[in-house]
């Protein structure tokens, strides 16, 4: 995919990642349309981009939201939209709010659906466009402690695969791209504890954005970043009974952490 002259959609971009992915697909050559719900962050990141950016502050989560980006990303002659924004929630499912269980899956999962969806006949009468959803380990991998979000990742995942697939007669290449943990202000302390207390690895905004631009360029359908993880994930594919064995040893540390206040 060439990313020089490319006219990119990005949602969730005042976020951790999205913003590194924003400076880096600027470096790239794109011209971004900067998608959120903080017009003020926003801004602040356009102003760092030159004059190949443009912002349009939206809630994907309302009908309005996703009109107004839709024509927002018309008027910006967009050919590639990814989809980024996420939202997480950490926590054992019974304590957990309902509204909180919403929001998670109404940002990671819903939005992305119902953008795509919109945005789906410009793009199609586009010479070629492709849609790109980021995605998480926990979409192959599910995780307790986090299970709205290892849901709406999981449907993401699915929703890219079939989606790939009702348009493999089209022009619009459908991509998932699925990182491993991100050190971002997205995760609490007790996230932060619990990666700690399991060691496990996770990578830095800008190391993921360089990996998501080089799938990219590469053409990957799906690519699922960090190791073991990948293996991991694949594994859980092919014999879930032995995840779930390996998992329930951890389980204990998991809850302890689920259940901090902070």
């Amino acid at each position: 995919m060439k990313l020089e002259n490319a006219r990119i959609l990005l949602t969730g971009a005042a976020g951790g990642l999205g913003s590194e992915l924003a400076r880096q697909l600027t470096a790239a050559g794109s011209s971004l349309l900067l998608a959120g719900r903080n017009a003020k962050r926003l801004e602040a990141l356009r102003e760092t981009l030159g004059t190949n950016a443009a912002v349009v502050a939206a809630d994907l989560t309302s009908t309005e939201g996703v009109a107004l980006t839709v024509r927002a990303a018309q008027a910006f002659n967009v050919n590639l939209l990814i989809n980024n924004a996420g939202a997480n929630s950490f926590g054992l499912l019974e304590n957990q709010p309902w509204s909180s269980t919403a929001q998670v899956l109404a940002i990671s999962l819903e939005a992305p659906i119902h953008l795509t969806q919109a945005l789906l006949p410009w793009l199609k009468a586009l010479p070629q466009a492709a849609i790109v959803n980021i995605g998480s380990t926990f979409g192959s991998l599910p995780f307790p402690g986090f299970v709205a979000y290892s849901a709406a990742k999981a449907g993401l995942h699915g929703f890219s695969q079939a989606l790939r697939r009702e348009l493999a007669d089209s022009l619009v290449s459908v991509v998932y791209i699925a990182p491993r943990t991100i050190d971002t202000p997205m995760n609490k302390p007790a996230v932060n504890e619990l990666n700690r207390a399991l060691k496990n690895r996770g990578d830095s905004p800008e190391r993921v954005a360089g990996q998501i631009i080089q799938a990219l360029r590469r053409n990957a359908r799906e690519a699922h970043l960090g190791f073991p993880e990948r293996f991991l994930a694949w594994l859980n594919g092919v014999a879930p009974a032995l995840i779930d064995r390996g998992l329930a040893g951890k389980l204990p540390i998991i809850k302890q952490h689920a259940s901090s206040r902070h």
